[in-house]
């Protein structure tokens, strides 16, 4: 009867342990799952990150390229007149 006794109490043990066994399994699982999520979101928004970025540089690239182009539309504008000046002025 001891024998038995002592049987059902490893019995209840065992499932015990295998009980807890699952839980932990699947809180691995939902851990693992958190995990993914996290990392997708992080290249997700590092993703953006870097797409802001490039839209930002772009919109510098093509201001310093107006800014450029109005100096240098400029400087031809100033030597045009500085040459028609010095033809008048040797014409006089």
């Amino acid at each position: 009867m001891r024998k038995f006794v002592i049987a059902g109490a490893v019995a209840v043990a065992a499932l015990g342990l295998s009980a807890c066994s699952e839980q932990t399994q699947d809180a691995a699982g939902e851990t693992a799952d958190s995990m993914a999520e996290d990392a997708s979101n992080a290249v997700e928004a590092t993703g953006d990150a870097v797409e802001g970025a490039a839209e930002a540089t772009g919109e510098a690239v093509e201001g310093a390229a107006d800014a450029t182009a109005e100096a240098v539309d400029g400087a031809v504008d100033a030597t045009g007149e500085a040459v028609e000046e010095t033809g008048k002025a040797m014409q006089d």
